[in-house]
């Protein structure tokens, strides 16, 4: 596989985090086409390992996604740029501070928003908590369950 399709295959997994954040957008389905995508051009163990690995993991997340409490931003209170920076923050964070910094930066971006917005810390964590409870952990499963796709991916090909 040449460079440019790994680099348009990465720009597809980004499109796919970003996708997570955004209602309507199938960012999960968008992560798992760009995986199948490198699998079917890249054809070593590696890739078919990471493949399977991600279908897994994402048709678990889907599974359980009912027993999550559903996504309803608009009982929070917080503007949609809330859940975009804690979004943002958490995919840039997850990359800095492998794994744990995706759980991190997400709840961190959130409570930095919302403090800037309300003007306080007790009002910013209070705020924080409502968002996390609504809509912040279904969110965060689905993020980070992408989050880890392409963390495998991106292990796979620095060790491939």
């Amino acid at each position: 596989m040449d460079v440019w399709q790994l680099v348009l295959v990465g720009l597809v997994m980004l499109l796919g985090l970003f996708g997570v954040l955004i209602p309507g957008v199938p960012g999960q389905a968008i992560v798992w086409a760009a995986v199948l995508w490198w699998a079917l051009a890249d054809t070593t163990h590696a890739a078919w390992v990471v493949l399977i690995g991600a279908t897994v993991l994402l048709l678990l997340n889907q599974a359980l996604r009912p027993l999550l409490p559903s996504r309803r931003r608009t009982r929070t209170g917080a503007p949609r740029r809330t859940v975009l920076v804690g979004g943002t923050t958490a995919i840039v964070a997850f990359f800095v501070v492998p794994v744990i910094g995706g759980i991190l930066g997400f709840v961190g971006g959130i409570y930095g928003a919302e403090r800037i917005r309300l003007g306080s810390h007790r009002d910013g964590w209070a705020s924080t908590r409502t968002v996390m409870r609504t809509a912040g952990y279904p969110l965060l499963v689905e993020l980070f369950a992408c989050l880890l796709v392409v963390g495998a991916w991106i292990g796979a090909l620095i060790l491939g």
